[in-house]
């Protein structure tokens, strides 16, 4: 893929780029246990309103 940048340009963005504090390694995402936190925070919540509600009834 060829840059719109002026080669100057570029050398700057590349520099920029390499800095140690842009290179963080990440773990790859995972939509799996995404669905599965927000299903869980769904059910423990839902169980602690009927909790509070059985409570203060």
């Amino acid at each position: 893929m060829t840059s719109r940048l002026n080669p100057d340009d570029q050398k700057h963005v590349e520099e920029y780029l390499h800095l140690s504090q842009h290179r963080v390694e990440r773990r790859p995402f995972r939509p799996w246990m995404l669905l599965v936190v927000v299903l869980a925070v769904t059910i423990g919540l839902g169980l602690l309103s009927r909790l509070i509600s059985y409570l203060t009834l």
